[in-house]
């Protein structure tokens, strides 16, 4: 296994050639990229182009505020490309802010990106199954070795003296070696595979780049390459004596290079949007939904913006940062502005360009800018109202709310000024089928006498629905939601009520059906009247005497239909589930959340132990409470006498 490549300190300026192992990560990552990623290569291009972009655009916003970071020449911003068919390689450049020591080892020997070493340990192993998933990572710079069997970066930060060249054909080392003459910005070159020549002819590259990078907002220049001169000095050689005129090859500019959110949406194409939203989100699946439209007013910008299909590997990063970059006047300003996007929003990609904002801004002064919380809240706004359309079509709606639910959800606990709007698009498993419904579905079905929205959070359906905390609400035909996300647990207290109904969980003791009508004819309860009421009563005093401080409280249950005992949390205590995944994240230490046992008079084991004594009662009542706990998703604290007193009671059973 390849070792972590460790960065030497900054700005390290040594003469000699550093041979450096690839992280494991990468590794693995780079192995299944070149051997069975896409059968389409030519992607490369586009994410080499993408990447050039962005290396100049973020150059242009540094030299805002430091114009000495321009002043070792380059020129315009430009993306150039030069094949050389003969010597099979082709070469992409640009004059953007480049690379030093450090930096060449962080951003291609390393996967900095906290988060995505976890992604990529979770791959499974299987090439042709992670290929989706790695899509949702974006291959980057590494889809260069689906091509070549070597690359050579060399890279000169803008600011700085020395020049660096990284070299690796993609086998699991890398080189780094100080470089002389380098120019500002980086330049690519990738040593073609017998199989990839075709990326050498030019009439090959203008296919990509019009294809893919037209919406780029630089221009993609193709150089003459050697073998084009070579052929014009040829042709020199046989016109000799003709008419002398000039046809020396010459530079081509590939794509339109104007930004594509600033021109007519009459003028852009399905397949010219979606190339645009890989670029800007560094994507490969198709987006959901795309949003293209211009504000005036009060504040004027121009919004183009994507929500993915696929979830984007880093959605439940702790950092929960955007992904909507922000323009002033088409010059790029920032991608990690929290007022531009709210956190729950995003998963949603694209960019955002007004005039309204000051050039020379700050990104500091930007996070509390009152012009950008009104671009926020005019592009939220938009955005819920197309929502608030997709959900419509309940299959498509899915779609989103399958990938994106559990983050939009967030929004439901952090927005308090667009709940009620956020509460709408809100979808939810329940106990009424498989599908997902929405809390106006079930606002309109509850029964008659039926005063709450009943819920239970769990970690899946399956288990939710197997619960006997809700079997009294099913034989009542009282629908429950199953909530299965962690932000469930907050955001259901945080909101409190829907339309006027409070939220109430089934899990919390108390539960009280009798007001509710419906369901079928309840059986003759035999455990009424004062003698049997008196032998529940002395069965709630012996539970309590022989489990002691394991529970809280006994108490009989209305919710019981076909199971002995369930444990619930006690009314307003911490519900069950959060205690458990508070444990799990180890953020309980300390926490002892005990719990209330209910018992079901009617259940034939029951009646049974009210009659039983000794070691008999002691051993069955330990049973039911691990049984409850089992059935709860809990360990059993003491296996051992969980296991002897399960074999006791057997024995007595089969004798």
């Amino acid at each position: 296994m390849a070792k972590t490549a460790k960065a030497a300190p900054s700005g390290n300026t040594g003469s000699g050639e550093q041979n450096l192992a690839f992280q494991a990560e990468v590794a693995k990552l780079l192995d299944i990229v070149v051997h069975s990623l896409y059968s389409n290569r030519e992607i490369f291009l586009r994410e080499l182009i993408s990447n050039a972009s962005d290396s100049c655009d973020k150059l242009r916003y540094t030299a805002l505020t430091d114009g000495k970071l321009l002043e070792d020449g380059g020129g315009a911003f430009e993306i150039h490309i030069v094949a050389d068919k003969d010597a099979k390689t082709l070469t992409i450049s640009d004059n953007g802010v480049g690379m030093n020591h450090d930096e060449l080892i962080a951003n291609l020997g390393t996967i900095a990106k906290s988060g995505t070493a976890e992604f990529i340990k979770g791959l499974s192993g299987d090439k042709a199954k992670d290929v989706s998933q790695i899509g949702q990572f974006g291959v980057g710079f590494y889809s260069s070795f689906m091509v070549a069997d070597k690359v050579d970066v060399f890279s000169r930060k803008a600011g700085e003296t020395h020049g660096w060249m990284w070299s690796s054909d993609g086998r699991g080392t890398f080189s780094v070696s100080p470089q002389d003459d380098v120019a500002r910005g980086a330049r690519i070159v990738l040593h073609l595979k017998d199989d990839a020549v075709e990326f050498a002819e030019s009439h090959r590259l203008k296919q990509i780049v019009r294809t893919y990078s037209d919406h780029i907002a630089l221009p993609v220049i193709l150089d003459p390459g050697p073998d084009a001169l070579k052929k014009k000095a040829k042709d020199g050689e046989d016109k000799k004596g003709g008419e002398d005129k000039d046809e020396t090859p010459q530079p081509e500019t590939l794509n339109s290079a104007s930004a594509l959110w600033m021109r007519p949406k009459t003028e852009i194409t399905a397949d010219q949007y979606k190339e645009f939203y890989h670029h800007v989100g560094h994507a490969f699946d198709e987006p959901w939904h795309t949003l293209h439209y211009r504000a005036e007013g009060a504040v004027e910008f121009t919004a183009l913006l994507f929500v993915p299909s696929q979830k984007p590997f880093d959605l439940f990063h702790p950092e929960r940062k955007g992904h909507v970059k922000l323009y002033v006047n088409r010059v790029f300003i920032s991608d990690q502005l929290e007022g531009l996007m709210p956190r729950y929003l995003r998963f949603v990609r694209g960019v955002v360009d007004s005039a309204d904002l000051p050039l020379n801004v700050s990104r500091e002064l930007l996070q509390d800018n009152p012009t950008l919380r009104k671009i926020q809240s005019g592009i939220v706004k938009r955005l819920l109202k197309d929502l608030k359309e997709r959900a419509e079509k309940v299959d498509d709606y899915k779609t989103f709310w399958d990938s994106f639910g559990p983050v939009f959800k967030e929004g439901l606990y952090e927005d308090y000024e667009r709940r009620e709007e956020l509460l709408e698009l809100t979808r939810a498993s329940s106990t009424n089928g498989d599908g997902l419904i929405s809390l106006k579905d079930y606002a309109g079905r509850m029964k008659e006498g039926q005063d709450a929205i009943y819920y239970i959070t769990g970690d899946n359906i399956a288990a939710l629905k197997a619960s006997p905390q809700i079997e009294g609400f099913v034989a009542k035909g009282v629908e429950v939601l199953l909530l299965t996300d962690p932000i469930d647990e907050f955001w259901v207290t945080s909101v409190g009520a829907y339309d006027k109904k409070p939220f109430r969980n089934v899990a919390e003791a108390g539960a009280d059906l009798s007001g509710i009508k419906g369901g079928a004819e309840e059986p003759k309860d035999d455990t009424a009247g004062p003698a049997a009421e008196a032998a529940v009563k002395d069965l709630i005093e012996k539970l309590k005497t022989t489990l002691g401080e394991a529970v809280a409280d006994v108490r009989t249950s209305a919710r019981l239909t076909s199971s002995p005992v369930c444990l619930v949390a006690d009314s307003g205590g911490m519900s069950l589930h959060l205690a458990r995944m508070l444990k799990q994240h180890g953020e309980g230490a300390g926490l002892n959340t005990k719990k209330v046992l209910e018992i079901n008079p009617k259940h034939d084991l029951v009646k049974r132990l009210m009659t039983a004594s000794g070691d008999a009662f002691d051993d069955s009542a330990h049973l039911l409470l691990d049984q409850a706990r089992i059935v709860e998703g809990e360990a059993v604290p003491d296996p051992a006498a969980f296991a002897r007193r399960l074999s006791s009671v057997m024995a007595k059973g089969l004798g």
